[in-house]
């Protein structure tokens, strides 16, 4: 027989609609059958476990999500099958990901000893620096949909609209589990004091603390920005952590090259010589200039990618960065 803390926190997990939490509850309540002799109900526990783990694959949490994209444009959906792995970044960047993704594969656990996962995260770093690859890496890793707010359908100059579309993506964060994604965050979260400021930025802004603040949901909200100086003070302790991307060092430049031209160049390549002729490239960057090298190697049926071709797709990449911030 479940033990009445089994069935608070199935009761309180269906409410929560945490699927996830519910069948995991349930398993322990099989579990428990099993080791108390009852085989024949333990079995019959499992099997409707079984079948209920395999109507979740019809995906009905996703459905609803993709009916809020279609009525009102808020949200982008996708379903990465990205790894931790994927990601070239410094280790300690990674171990901070790490964590994140085990808290949340540790939910139930959490929560019975009264503890929250972490769940809100900032990303701050330079465009290129893999904080959208990110997201796409924590759906991955915990088999959640991605959903992408877009910010130009969420941000409007009527009053009062922004904020009731806003209501509406933490309506979808609430009912459907996943990780949601404000990309370009400083357009939402800048400084209410700015002197460009209007009424209608700050009340956005507000909004967003007072729902964040409020939401006891089971997804996770991924909030990433170039500009973090530009962030109200008053968002920072709303989150859970904050994330720094930096552009790559010498050896993730090396890895982010060798990952791509591998297959493309001799054996004896002069991988060493990549760092500095990379430096001050974001990885997006470097991973363009080797399709561009790659791309220069089908098309003039070269044998193999020289360093020369290399230079060239490097030094044409910088020239497109320096016209963007010019």
């Amino acid at each position: 027989m479940a033990s009445s803390e089994q069935i608070k926190a199935l009761l309180q997990s269906y409410i929560e609609k945490d699927d996830d939490r519910f069948l995991s509850i349930a398993l322990q309540v099989a579990a428990h059958e099993a080791r108390s002799g009852h085989g024949r109900i333990a079995q019959e526990l499992r099997d409707i476990i079984e079948r209920a783990k395999k109507a979740g694959k019809q995906n009905i949490p996703i459905s609803i999500a993709k009916s809020i994209k279609d009525s009102s444009g808020l949200l982008a959906t996708s379903y990465p099958k990205l790894r931790l792995s994927d990601l070239i970044a410094p280790d300690n960047l990674k171990q901070q990901l790490e964590r994140l993704i085990n808290e949340q594969r540790h939910m139930m656990m959490l929560r019975n000893h009264g503890l929250s996962p972490r769940r809100r995260i900032l990303l701050v770093g330079p465009p290129g620096a893999g904080k959208t690859y990110t997201a796409s890496i924590l759906a991955g890793e915990l088999n959640y949909p991605l959903f992408q707010v877009r910010l130009d359908a969420l941000i409007t100059k009527f009053m009062g609209e922004s904020a009731a579309k806003l209501r509406q993506v933490f309506d979808a964060i609430r009912d459907v589990r996943g990780i949601y994604f404000f990309d370009e965050f400083d357009a939402l979260g800048s400084q209410r004091s700015a002197s460009n400021d209007v009424g209608e930025a700050r009340r956005i802004l507000n909004s967003f603390l007072q729902m964040i603040e409020q939401d006891d949901s089971s997804s996770v909200i991924v909030c990433a920005t170039n500009h973090v100086e530009m962030l109200d003070h008053a968002l920072f302790r709303r989150f859970d952590d904050v994330i720094r991307y930096e552009l790559p060092g010498e050896n993730e430049i090396v890895t982010l090259f060798r990952n791509k031209l591998k297959p493309y160049v001799a054996k004896n390549f002069p991988w060493k010589k990549l760092p500095e002729r990379a430096q001050g490239l974001s990885s997006a960057e470097i991973t363009l200039a080797s399709e561009d090298a790659i791309k220069d190697l089908l098309i003039h049926k070269y044998d193999k990618i020289t360093l020369s071709i290399l230079d060239k797709a490097i030094a044409d990449r910088r020239n497109i960065n320096h016209h963007l911030v010019k």
